[in-house]
């Protein structure tokens, strides 16, 4: 389970560390893509196998499923944690998420989030002051 949020620099390699209690979570392959808001996602094997399925289930006559399946699974990249605790970052994803050298990692549950330092700030300053009103939606729901 990965929990909390984290502030990292990334080096001129492309290259950050992930939180140390979140690497013990990453045994086996790891997966890193497109996320939605500008920001990358990324996925133990387990819970990447687990999308996957969901994704390629959407029906392909539809234009919607397949453009979100495109932006998931194309944009995808299989990582590894070398031994400082770091992942690659490739270049497109960088500029996909625009991260730039200080970012944040946030742990949702089954993923782990990483978003540029700024547009991290900016999106929770937002959802924060929309709070009450994404509760009152999801009203049921939660």
């Amino acid at each position: 389970m990965f929990l909390g949020e984290y502030q990292y620099l990334i080096d001129e390699k492309g290259r950050v560390a992930l939180p140390s209690k979140f690497r013990k979570e990453f045994r086996g392959k790891i997966y890193l893509t497109r996320g939605l808001d500008n920001c990358l996602f990324l996925f133990p094997e387990k819970e990447w196998q687990a999308l996957v399925e969901k994704l390629t289930s959407l029906p392909l006559s539809q234009a919607n499923s397949r453009a979100f399946v495109r932006l998931m699974l194309a944009g995808a990249s299989q990582v590894k944690i070398d031994k400082q605790g770091r992942i690659n970052i490739p270049d497109y994803l960088r500029r996909y998420s625009f991260l730039k050298k200080e970012v944040v990692i946030c742990g949702l549950y089954k993923r782990v989030e990483i978003w540029d330092k700024s547009q991290w700030q900016e999106y929770k300053r937002k959802t924060e002051k929309e709070a009450i009103d994404i509760a009152q939606e999801l009203e049921g729901v939660i």
